[in-house]
Formats: C-alpha cells, structure tokens, sequence
C-alpha cells in the first residue's frame, strides 16, 4: 500500500512538473527552428539550390567564410550538420510535449540529458568557428553569429530548465563532451588549414588537372579578346572553373583577385564594376556571374575552334 502511494506521488510530482518545465522546451523548440531555418538556407545556397542571401553586415564577408576551407566537410557544406543538428533539438524538445501516457514520463527525462550534451557540443564547436573566423578568416558572417548565439542560448535554456536530480552527473557528463568536441574539432580546424598555411596567404588553391589543346586554345581567345574572370583566393566555385581548364589553360586567363586580402587585390575594379559573386565573367563587355562550361564559354565568346 505504501509502495502504491509512493508511486502516486512521484506521478503526480512528475505531472505537476511538466508544465512549469513546458516553457524551456517551448523556447529550445523556437529557437531550433530558427536555426534550422538559418542553416537550411545557406545549405540551399550553396547547393545552388538558392539565390543570393541578404548578409546584414555585408555580403563579401558570409561569403568568404561560408566558402572557405572551414565552411565544408566530408565535401559537404558545414551548414548542413548544423542544420541536422538544429533538427533533432526540436525533435526532442518538441515530442515530450505532444507524447500522451507512460513513455512521456520515460522519454521526457531522457530527452533532457541528450538535450544538454548535444547543446553542449553545439555550443563549444560553435565558439571554436567563431574563433577560426575571427583570428584566420578573418571576416563577420552574421549567419555564422547567429547561429553561435542560437547555441550558446540552447545550452542555457538546457541547464536552467531541465529536470536535474544530481548536479555532480550533469556537470560531469557535460565536461566529458565539451572536451571531447573541443579536442576533435581543434584537429579539425588545425588540418584544414595546414594547406593554406603551405601555400601562404592570400594565395588560391593550385590547379591540378591535365589542360587539353583545345581548353588552351579556349584560354588564348577569351584572353586575346578581353575576357576576364572576377575572382577571390577563397572562392571553390572559382576553383572548380579553373579546374575545368586545367593548370596550363587556366594560367592564361585574365585573372582579377577581388579579395582585399588575396595576392595582386584588384578590389577597387571589382567594387567599380559592382562584382556581387564569384567567379564573375566578363566577356564582350557583359557581365555574367557563375561557374561556366566550357561550351558556354565558347558560345559566349565567339570562338569557333574545337570546344573541349
């Protein structure tokens, strides 16, 4: 009979503590679509998937970090795993709330310890990009803050309004995993600037492919006609373009850095001709942003020979 009793209490201590602990679970499930909503755009964007984005604070500066080395991994953009992230916060924020019977009880406490270390790891990672884009990168991002803050806010709301009986176990785990996520994404930000800091500063990944006859031929006119090519050190699309020539055809082209950091900057010209993305191509006098096949290239040009 005690036994029963005892399990009552602890029922309705449980049942009278899930509305005053709604509110945190509420704001972890807002502010996760939020950053769902912020990483999905910019993963759509460079997917090519989207336009433009409106980058309060500039554009050059999202797009230098959101195309840097930094801003991929495992060849897919950073943003991405963030939103994954964001996506399984409001997962398990959100299913405690609409969950009816015994397993809500069983799954809320258990969606708070995973709530509080995947924060946790959210969080510390987010600092560490908001330290590789201060100190290395070296440009504001507001997208990139925004979501660092969106993380930092999680963490809090986390151990604020989480149902915590042992305080030793909550510090303890959420060490473990800060350490952890710190440790495996400083090696990670050390290696992917390994390259950079070989090749030296301001300076453009090395074009490595075979160029044919007909890519140099293609080179040789669009420079002897004026043809241009708008780029920035740390653009990978203008990487890509130039992969498309290869290393002999592409060090014929006429090259303009528009970063103000990159080697030979020319960002007076490109801010005189209103350069708003990368590569941008000017041929015959017009404008045209985006990496181009070969063909196009041609087409656009007027060049009649062989088209690789």
């Amino acid at each position: 009979m005690t036994s029963t009793r005892l399990s009552q209490r602890l029922s309705s201590s449980r049942r009278r503590s899930d509305p005053a602990r709604r509110w945190a679970r509420v704001a972890m499930a807002v502010l996760a679509t939020i950053g769902a909503i912020d990483t999905g755009a910019i993963t759509l964007k460079r997917w090519g998937l989207l336009g433009p984005l409106s980058c309060p604070g500039g554009a050059e500066g999202c797009d230098k970090v959101l195309n840097s080395a930094w801003g991929s991994i495992f060849g897919q953009p950073l943003s991405l795993f963030g939103w994954l992230a964001y996506g399984a916060v409001l997962l398990l924020a959100v299913l405690p709330l609409v969950l009816r019977g015994d397993s809500r009880a069983a799954l809320a406490q258990r969606s708070w310890w995973a709530l509080l270390l995947l924060s946790t790891g959210m969080a510390v990672f987010s600092m560490l990009l908001m330290g590789v884009m201060v100190l290395k990168i070296q440009a504001f991002c507001f997208f990139c803050v925004l979501s660092a803050t969106l993380s930092l806010s999680l963490l809090v709301i986390s151990l604020v309004g989480g149902e915590w009986e042992d305080r030793g176990q909550l510090v303890f785990r959420a060490v473990i995993v800060a350490l952890l996520v710190g440790m495996v994404g400083l090696g990670w930000a050390a290696s992917v600037d390994r390259p950079a800091a070989v090749r030296g500063a301001g300076v453009p990944p090395l074009v490595v492919a075979i160029s044919s006859p007909e890519a140099i031929a293609l080179a040789e006119h669009l420079s002897s006609t004026g043809a241009v090519m708008y780029t920035a050190y740390w653009c990978p699309h203008c990487h890509e373009q130039k992969e498309l020539f290869g290393k002999e055809a592409s060090a014929k082209l006429g090259l303009v850095e528009c970063a103000a950091d990159g080697q030979n900057s020319q960002k007076s010209l490109c801010d005189t001709k209103a350069i708003e993305g990368f590569p941008t191509w000017e041929i015959n006098g017009k404008l045209d942003s985006g990496v181009k096949s070969l063909a196009d290239l041609a087409r656009l040009s007027g060049y009649a020979g062989p088209v690789p």
